[in-house]
């Protein structure tokens, strides 16, 4: 396999499904036997799932509420959705632990660099919750802080998209998808990849970067074996498109 250790950053949304808020359990299954698949290969895999589906701490500081309040709730959130998707893996026979960056010990284990790397070893899939466990970041920041701390080689960004794009390709018939970029030519292009403080920590750590559909069967897994699928953001890149 051309990764050894990758770090699979999963939106709030992606849960939903078809439907408005939520998680759609048919969904749910289908990203849990996607995930079994790279699990059957012996590789190392954390998951940072997004809380957008259930509450988005961004969105309700906008009409009023503190902002650092509202970012823990979407840290909760996260929280929920890591559990349902260990549950979901767990009916398929994979050993998982949820890490939560807020402790509740009831629910997850606390999230400790060298306790990951331990389950690693022992083949269990890893689930990061609560993002950083502070407010003012994103669950990509804390997918790209995970992802650092642990020595993954990639982060590979699932989305509804095949890729990037120099702009909405759901709104624009002509919007061009990129085969790869360098993080610089990602900066010029104000191409949002992820928030800019997630990408500079990835850009300083030169930790590559995938953004592919998921929703398309066996994506992760052609990603994984090193097919060219998405887009690709790494220093240099000879596949960048102009």
């Amino acid at each position: 396999m051309k990764y050894k250790r990758i770090l699979l950053k999963i939106s709030g949304e992606a849960l939903s499904g078809a439907l408005e808020y939520g998680i759609e359990g048919s969904t749910l299954e289908y990203i849990a036997e996607e995930i079994k698949k790279i699990h059957a290969l012996n590789i190392d895999l954390a998951v940072v799932v997004g809380g957008g589906n259930i509450f988005r701490g961004v969105s309700a500081a906008t009409f009023g509420m503190d902002r650092a309040s509202a970012d823990y709730m979407g840290m909760l959130a996260t929280v929920i959705n890591s559990l349902a998707l260990q549950d979901a893996l767990e009916k398929k026979e994979i050993n998982t632990r949820v890490l939560s960056a807020i402790e509740m010990r009831e629910i997850a284990e606390p999230y400790i660099r060298r306790r990951a790397l331990r389950h690693f070893e022992k083949g269990r899939v890893v689930i990061f919750a609560a993002g950083t466990g502070n407010p003012y970041f994103t669950t990509d920041t804390a997918a790209a802080l995970r992802a650092v701390e642990i020595g993954a080689n990639i982060i590979l960004k699932a989305t509804k998209v095949d890729g990037v794009y120099d702009k909405d390709p759901k709104k624009f018939s002509d919007a061009v998808k990129f085969a790869g970029l360098t993080y610089t030519q990602a900066l010029m292009k104000n191409l949002k990849v992820m928030d800019m403080t997630a990408f500079s920590l990835c850009k300083e750590n030169n930790l590559p970067i995938i953004v592919f559909n998921m929703l398309e069967k066996d994506n992760i897994l052609k990603v994984v074996k090193g097919e060219n699928v998405g887009t690709l953001i790494k220093e240099e890149n000879n596949e960048s498109v102009n």
